[in-house]
């Protein structure tokens, strides 16, 4: 009897110590700063007119933005030509301590003009800065579409935030480069919109906002278009692999102006293993359409050695994936030209917040938009204990 009820014990042992050691199996494999977004909250927006100067410059043309923690700032690139002011980044302060954006709760503290490698301001019509990610401690990088039009590079290079002065420049693979019979290369304002870092800085990403010449049509309506994630290892400031992102086919249901353009303007990455969040812009003439997709590199084909994705059977080319977080339009807000996003500080709660700008063109029918939304995150024994079916909620 005794033998029985010991084994009895050692049954119940057994069954619970199973689970356990699964569970430390798949923690021990599982990286601790996987991030998958489970939801998010619109938390207000705030706004500035076109027109408006700060330390004399024409303040707008927000085309990115990141967040600099250590010091709880923000800096977002100007899309100016160098032509309003010299090319420059602001520094802002977002308030976000309450749990809301409130019209207020931005407030810009400083403008930085972008100094070249001989030390002087960008000339007028040479720069078209688009992107900007935090870098080492000290600096951030920042992306130029350049001008395909007049066979001016795009260009990723590195700027001191005291200064402003470039201090690298990343070559870019000559795939990329416009040519003059403009059969390769980026399309004229269709280029390297987008920069971000991975957290742990070993990898710069970017991406074109539209297909390559060479690699396929230009988004048109219900049209999508194959833009090109390109990947820098930045130990050796070499680029190193590219991905394709397929853009969602977006056909206007009224289109008063006939005028039509959409891409992939932003990625922010949100982890170390892949996974980023986008935006896609549409201008379908009646009004913009903001979406915001996370997606993941996992199982995503490396592209780096095709020059053409025409001249390629594309039949074993898997594209990023990508899931739908938020369409914009749902929110009871007028949305303007969103282009760029962050990660930003922590909310109250412990979640982290997100930050999407609004680049206004210098029109003055348009605004410098600033939104802020909650993330819902789910932690790695969460997504863990929903894999092995212990947790049934999403």
């Amino acid at each position: 009897m005794k033998l029985i009820k010991k084994a009895a014990v050692w049954r119940r042992v057994i069954y619970f110590c199973i689970p356990i050691v699964i569970i430390s199996l798949f923690l021990t494999n599982l990286s601790s700063d996987t991030i998958e977004i489970t939801g998010i909250d619109f938390i207000g927006q705030a706004t500035f007119p076109s027109g408006m100067n700060f330390q004399k410059t024409a303040f707008g043309g927000l085309s990115g933005i990141t967040y600099d923690e250590k010091n709880q700032l923000y800096y977002a690139i100007s899309d100016d030509r160098s032509e309003k002011a010299p090319a420059r980044f602001y520094t802002l302060k977002i308030d976000l301590s309450k749990g809301a954006l409130k019209q207020d709760g931005v407030v810009p503290v400083g403008v930085k003009l972008l100094l070249n490698a001989k030390n002087e301001n960008f000339a007028p019509r040479t720069v078209d800065t688009e992107g900007i990610a935090l870098g080492k401690p000290g600096s951030v990088f920042i992306s130029s579409e350049g001008d395909a039009s007049q066979i001016i590079n795009p260009f990723i290079k590195e700027f001191l935030l005291a200064s402003g002065k470039e201090i690298n420049n990343l070559s870019i693979p000559d795939k990329f480069l416009p040519s003059s019979d403009y059969k390769k290369g980026v399309r004229n304002n269709l280029a390297l919109e987008s920069l971000t870092i991975n957290p742990n800085k070993q990898y710069l990403f970017t991406a074109t906002e539209n297909a390559l010449i060479q690699d396929g049509t230009e988004a048109k309506p219900g049209i999508p278009t194959s833009c090109r994630i390109l990947r820098y290892n930045l130990a050796t400031n070499q680029a190193d692999k590219e991905y394709l992102y397929v853009t969602e086919a977006v056909k206007p249901l009224i289109n008063i102006t006939g005028k039509y353009a959409q891409g992939l303007p932003e990625l922010h990455a949100i982890d170390n293993q892949g996974h980023f969040l986008s935006i896609e812009r549409a201008f379908t003439g009646l009004g913009f359409r903001i979406a915001l997709f996370q997606i993941s590199l996992e199982d995503a084909t490396d592209i780096s050695n095709i020059d053409s994705l025409q001249a390629t059977n594309t039949k074993n080319i898997k594209p990023v994936q990508k899931k739908l977080l938020l369409d914009l339009r749902n929110l009871d807000v007028l949305l303007d030209n969103v282009e760029g996003l962050t990660l930003g500080s922590k909310l109250p709660d412990g979640q982290p917040s997100l930050i999407l700008v609004s680049d206004n063109n210098f029109q003055s029918i348009q605004r410098t938009q600033f939104l802020a939304f909650r993330l819902k995150t789910a932690s790695p024994l969460q997504k863990l204990l929903r894999r092995l079916n212990f947790n049934n909620n999403p």
